[in-house]
């Protein structure tokens, strides 16, 4: 939590992502960030199974992350309104036609960041409901990054 007096809170939320190993290395990066919470939405994997145990694929690459940081299971909808009743921007991490970029992106509050599936990205309609929409520029031929690499840009330039 070295950066905790520096930044603003952050939370994630994190939609339809199918890989356990993103979400793994998610929890990991969000830790090393400081984010104090993850929403796991739509068909997100979370570190415990249904019934209760440990998953064994997301611990991988989460190494013990997926005990520190605190996240639950929530519908989109619903979480967004949450976090909009706590004062909460919420930013949808996605190229769009509205997208500022990251490094031009200064929060006015708290921050929710979305990210969304790993190859359809944030919907339309996730971006429409987002308060903010930044976009990570890219200088290659390649218009994406990986999911989890996305999220460890995204906080750490947050934090600078």
């Amino acid at each position: 939590m070295l950066y905790s007096t520096v930044m603003r809170e952050v939370v994630l939320i994190l939609h339809n992502i199918r890989s356990t190993y993103n979400v793994g290395s998610i929890f990991r990066t969000a830790d090393a960030a400081g984010v104090s919470r993850i929403y796991l939405t739509g068909y997100t994997p979370a570190p415990k199974d249904r019934f209760g145990r440990a998953r064994k694929d997301i611990a991988k690459t989460a190494l013990g992350a997926e005990n520190y940081i605190p996240w639950e299971r929530g519908e989109v909808g619903n979480v967004i309104a949450k976090l909009r009743q706590k004062d909460f921007e919420i930013t949808a991490v996605e190229q769009d036609i509205r997208a500022i970029s990251v490094y031009e992106y200064k929060p006015r509050r708290k921050v929710a960041l979305i990210f969304g599936n790993e190859v359809r990205g944030v919907s339309k309609e996730l971006c429409s409901r987002s308060d903010v929409v930044v976009s990570i520029p890219m200088q290659g031929r390649k218009e994406s990054l990986n999911v989890s690499v996305s999220v460890g840009v995204s906080l750490f330039i947050l934090l600078r």
